[in-house]
């Protein structure tokens, strides 16, 4: 009777938890569905707006119509094409890799460093690939703006700089999270620093071309960074989601990592670098633009929770959207001028920041 009663117990409690994993499941494919589907609105309404207005239908039909099996011919003008392929696709294309790579590089840092305050502008991150895309630009580097060229390469010294000397400073000080993030500060504030010193040694000119594209931007004609850029979200992109079980693993403490088999300093190492390269990436096509890694990553653990199986992934599809939506305020609020785009994500960031400090969720569980 005894027996009975226990393999009965056993066999509710074994359905009890396959029931909250296909829930957890379900819960976060119809997020997944969703975070496409705002995706696709955003991206129809950032093709539409702007100076010179596209209708809906006409910018359906000129993509279909780039597909001749289609039969399907486009209603748009030549000079209304123009405007559509080489300014807003290319545009809205660059916004979501550079909102997608930030996303899910601050859902990796965060992970990988267990503290909710980790981000690539509040890790220093951004600020040393950007010191080193601006040493690139402003002295003559960027004759190569192919994916391998200075400036990413550049970007990218700095960046994995920038994060190996603030998670230095934390390690060296019990790796509490107030430590981690004061530590991101200061290389911030030193690479501000080193960039301000690089930009007094260029000419006039060169250094406002370099101050405009230090606020953040995604000003780009044709699709010539679209192309720089993506090459590297598709290898680390593939790499974070690859090692994003490890996330988890890494949730729980290196000890318990290492009896599961895995490497806890080799894998730290990876996802690290993969997050750097993806950073400095994004900041030497788009310049620095604040918080998104901070924002985007909060709002997917709300909605689904803490296992950064969905969380990574998640994270770039919202920061996609996120940014492509920024960028469609940048254009139009103050239309027909232009506003930083890393202007407005400070504004948004900036309060979300001082909320989560507010709230004490300094580290992640």
């Amino acid at each position: 009777m005894a027996r009975r009663l226990g393999d009965e117990t056993l066999r509710l409690g074994t359905s009890g938890v396959e029931w909250a994993a296909d829930r957890a499941f379900r819960l976060s494919a119809a997020v997944v569905l969703s975070a496409f589907a705002v995706l696709a609105a955003i991206g129809m309404l950032s093709a539409t707006s702007g100076a010179a207005g596209l209708p809906v239908a006409g910018v359906i039909e000129a993509v279909f119509a780039q597909l001749p099996v289609l039969g399907v011919e486009s209603s748009l003008s030549a000079r209304q094409e123009s405007i559509l392929f080489q300014i807003r696709l290319p545009r809205l294309v660059l916004g979501m890799l550079v909102g997608g790579s930030l996303g899910m590089a601050g859902a990796a840092y965060q992970g990988v460093f267990r503290n909710a305050l980790a981000d690539p502008y509040l890790l220093g991150v951004s600020a040393g690939a950007g010191f080193g895309a601006v040493l690139a630009i402003g002295f003559g580097l960027d004759l190569g703006w192919g994916p391998f060229g200075a400036v990413p390469a550049a970007a990218f010294i700095g960046a994995l700089l920038a994060v190996s000397a603030s998670a230095a400073i934390a390690r060296s000080s019990g790796s509490a999270p107030a430590t981690l993030l004061l530590g991101g500060v200061a290389m911030a504030a030193l690479f501000a620093a080193a960039q301000t010193y690089a930009l007094q040694q260029l000419s006039e000119t060169r250094a406002r071309e370099v101050l405009s594209w230090l606020f953040g931007q995604l000003n780009t004609s044709g699709w010539g960074q679209v192309w720089i850029l993506g090459p590297y979200v598709l290898v680390c992109g593939l790499f974070l989601m690859t090692h994003r079980r490890h996330l988890d693993v890494l949730r729980v403490g290196d000890d318990e990592a290492r009896s599961l088999g895995l490497n806890p300093s080799r894998v730290r190492f990876g996802i690290i670098a993969a997050s750097s390269l993806l950073t400095a990436a994004a900041v030497s096509v788009s310049g620095l633009i604040a918080f998104v890694g901070l924002v985007v990553p909060h709002i997917v653990r709300i909605l689904v929770g803490h296992s950064y199986r969905v969380i990574v992934p998640l994270s770039a599809l919202t920061g996609a959207a996120f940014l492509a939506f920024v960028d469609v305020g940048a254009r139009t609020v103050v239309a027909p001028s232009e506003l930083p785009i890393g202007v407005i994500t400070s504004f948004v960031g900036a309060p979300f920041f001082v909320f989560v400090l507010w709230r004490g969720n300094a580290t992640t569980t």
